[in-house]
């Protein structure tokens, strides 16, 4: 079990790493190339915060583990809206814009309801179709309200050359930032790779579901950087657009990583902890997060403490409704059994081909 520790805290830490060079490289190198600062913020930035996450759950599923995969996602859609929110709201009054209520609000919400409908059934290519159109219109939609904002986007993109730490894309080298954004691509592929093995092996070793390793242990290290990103904009005073991240990362959970799930290795979520409970508080968790920013437009301490309290809650919940779903699935590895009345149950002998 040290062994699987060792590599679940290596491969987050190289994921991690990796994926903050990563956008960072790929945000320079698209602004050299003279692309919008809108563009690099709603789909470079937006999709490098939630590359951890999105390398894990594909990697997890590709290998046939959806639970794992599934249980990634539920679990960092509830670390963003609970635990990272209620962080940064404990820290002070984090204050929500009508334009994030209107726009990124909604599509969160509509990203999490649809992972959590996908993963109901056999996850089909055809949902993954229909998650990546929506997940692309979704992006469209976003550069060209953030266009259409003027003066008032001018905000969002301080914030974006700031984060990259530039003053202008002329002082850009592009030999340089090609090699850390594929450099930062690589290790957090690798870092993936890493962390689904050393969660697989805990599970195994443990006795616990890989979904129940995923909600929390892996979900937690891959919604760090979200927390460390949030925590440091928000003693900039930039609050909304740490709630923007947030539900901006969110969508990318929901349509991003369930077409890539979709697509890459469709099957189905054997665990009903996930399916279940797991579904239903993260549905629950966007909705009541949502409704404490559109109530009065700010996240007070009380709510603040709250989404802890909730995050404290649910995940030790899950993990005790997921400890039957384990004696299940390793029933399920060693075979039925065909009990006859009045008997002991027989162990069906193997077919040697």
């Amino acid at each position: 079990m040290a062994v699987s520790l060792v590599l679940i805290i290596v491969g987050l830490v190289l994921l991690t790493y990796s994926a903050d060079h990563f956008v960072v490289g790929a945000g320079r190198v698209a602004l050299r190339m003279q692309i919008s600062a809108v563009v690099v913020g709603a789909v470079v930035v937006g999709f490098g915060t939630s590359a951890p996450e999105f390398l894990v759950s594909t990697s997890a599923a590709a290998r046939g583990d959806f639970n794992l995969g599934a249980g990634n996602v539920i679990g960092s859609v509830i670390a963003n809206l609970t635990l990272v929110l209620g962080v940064v709201g404990l820290m002070g009054s984090v204050v929500v814009s009508k334009v994030t209520l209107r726009r990124e609000a909604p599509l969160s919400v509509a990203a999490v309801v649809s992972f959590a409908y996908v993963i109901q059934g056999a996850m089909t290519p055809i949902e993954g179709m229909v998650l990546l159109i929506a997940l692309v219109g979704s992006l469209i939609y976003l550069v060209r309200a953030g266009r259409a904002d003027g003066e008032a986007g001018k905000e969002e993109i301080d914030r974006v050359l700031e984060d990259l730490d530039l003053d202008h894309w002329k002082q850009i080298d592009m030999r340089i930032e090609g090699f850390r954004t594929i450099a930062g691509l690589i290790g957090t592929i690798i870092g993936s790779q890493i962390l689904v093995e050393g969660a697989l092996d805990l599970a195994d070793r443990a006795g616990v579901s890989s979904g129940f390793v995923g909600v929390s242990l892996v979900a937690l290290g891959t919604s760090l950087p979200e927390l460390v990103t949030s925590v440091a904009a928000a003693r900039r005073g930039s609050s909304d657009l740490v709630i923007g991240n947030l539900l901006g990362s969110n969508m990318f959970n929901g349509f991003g990583i369930g077409a890539a799930m979709a697509l890459f290795g469709p099957g189905k979520v054997t665990d009903t902890s996930l399916t279940g409970l797991g579904a239903a508080i993260m549905v629950g968790v966007v909705l009541l997060s949502v409704t404490f920013m559109a109530t009065s437009r700010v996240i007070e301490r009380w709510e603040a403490v709250v989404l802890i309290v909730v995050y404290l809650v649910t995940i030790p919940l899950l993990g005790i409704d997921s400890s039957d779903d384990g004696d299940n699935d390793a029933d399920q590895a060693t075979g039925p059994t065909v009990e006859v009345r009045g008997s002991e149950p027989i162990e069906p002998t193997p077919l040697l081909l």
